[in-house]
């Protein structure tokens, strides 16, 4: 079976653990320096160059539909170039150690190129700058582990969080031109993508909006469970929330019917989009008069920029043209523009209208 067909199969199969191909690598690249031969390969990419390679997926923390739907997208992306001859992927479960650990099992077993979800930020810098400084193409994105381009790894293929930030900021400024009260959650503490967005936000947000609860955000790890938590918690501790912003909008659907136990209408929503939210919005928003809702794209497809990078650089491919990842705006519940909030109420919840994998592929990797 080729490569392509195992990725695909996997994908299928929503089975995108650890992967392990056979390896059949020639030509690997020299030490961060690119292969000797540059080119592409016929009916490929312009980023799939004739080298051949093997290439790891890692993840800081991996457990949920989010990250299944984004791992599956770099492997479809993987797919795409026969250059990649072995493919593993491994989930450091939320660990920083064991997400260290993954780097440097993969790095001594051998593998090209490495592409890095670096939820711990600035902790796994250590482990990305050995894996470069060992010669392996590497390839942070998402969250900046802090470093230098060129010194620490190849690149870092971020996200313009701060444009989200300013989006969400303008957004709240438009719809509460009176200030209100903004309750903030993100992903692990300390992770640049929150910090990011929350200095966008206070670069447009005057003393008119208080910001509630720990700052710069309420960390949650984007883990659902945690997420239900604190904001479960948040419900409880403050009696006037005028809006939540979160950078993982479904993790925010177990714990919004609080507000209605609590006699509450569900606050707006400032986010990231998702099936099961934009389902939630449809089904609650007319009992629920101050729900109003707007999203930007999820951003799973991140993921197939820093392939494309990785590969690329080791394969002796052509470079992308850019290293930030642009995900627009998705929906606004106010003016429809550019969409009003989606829902396949056919769908599982836990899918991304706004990814380039066909909702249909999406489910059927859920399964």
């Amino acid at each position: 079976m080729t490569i392509k067909k195992k990725i695909a199969t996997i994908a299928a199969l929503a089975s995108v653990a650890v992967l392990g191909l056979t390896a059949c690598s020639s030509g690997a690249p020299s030490a961060n320096g690119g292969p000797a031969a540059t080119g592409s390969v016929e009916g490929a990419p312009d980023w799939c160059g004739p080298n051949q390679i093997s290439l790891g997926l890692l993840d800081g923390f991996g457990g949920n539909s989010w990250r299944k739907i984004t791992t599956a997208s770099g492997a479809a992306e993987v797919a795409k170039c026969p250059s990649v001859t072995d493919y593993e992927y491994a989930d450091g479960q939320g660990d920083t150690q064991k997400s260290i650990s993954d780097i440097q099992g993969m790095v001594a077993k051998g593998i090209n190129a490495l592409v890095v979800f670096p939820d711990a930020g600035e902790a796994m810098l250590p482990a990305l700058r050995s894996a470069y400084q060992a010669g392996v193409v590497t390839v942070p994105y998402r969250v900046n582990p802090g470093g230098e381009a060129g010194k620490d790894y190849d690149a870092w293929i971020g996200a313009d969080f701060k444009t989200d930030g300013t989006n969400w900021a303008n957004w709240i400024k438009e719809n509460f031109p009176d200030g209100g009260n903004v309750l903030f959650l993100s992903g692990p503490k300390g992770n640049s993508q929150g910090q990011d967005e929350f200095d966008a936000m206070k670069a447009v947000l005057d003393d008119k909006y208080t910001f509630l609860g720990e700052q710069p955000f309420e960390p949650t790890n984007w883990d659902p469970a945690v997420t239900q938590q604190v904001l479960t918690s948040a419900i409880a501790k403050y009696p006037q929330i005028d809006v939540i912003v979160s950078d993982f909008g479904p993790s925010l659907v177990g714990a919004l019917p609080e507000f209605t136990k609590s006699g509450r209408s569900i606050p707006a929503l400032v986010t990231s989009d998702g099936n099961v939210l934009g389902c939630f919005w449809k089904d609650n928003q007319a009992a629920n008069p101050d729900f109003k809702m707007f999203t930007v794209a999820t951003g799973n497809d991140n993921v197939r920029l820093a392939i494309q990078y990785a590969v690329a650089k080791a394969t002796g491919g052509k470079l992308p043209d850019t290293t930030t990842f642009d995900a627009p705006v998705f929906e606004d519940s106010v003016t429809s523009d550019p969409n009003p909030v989606e829902c396949e109420p056919d769908l599982p919840g836990d899918i991304f209208l706004s990814a380039e994998m066909s909702p249909q592929d999406q489910a059927a990797l859920l399964k």
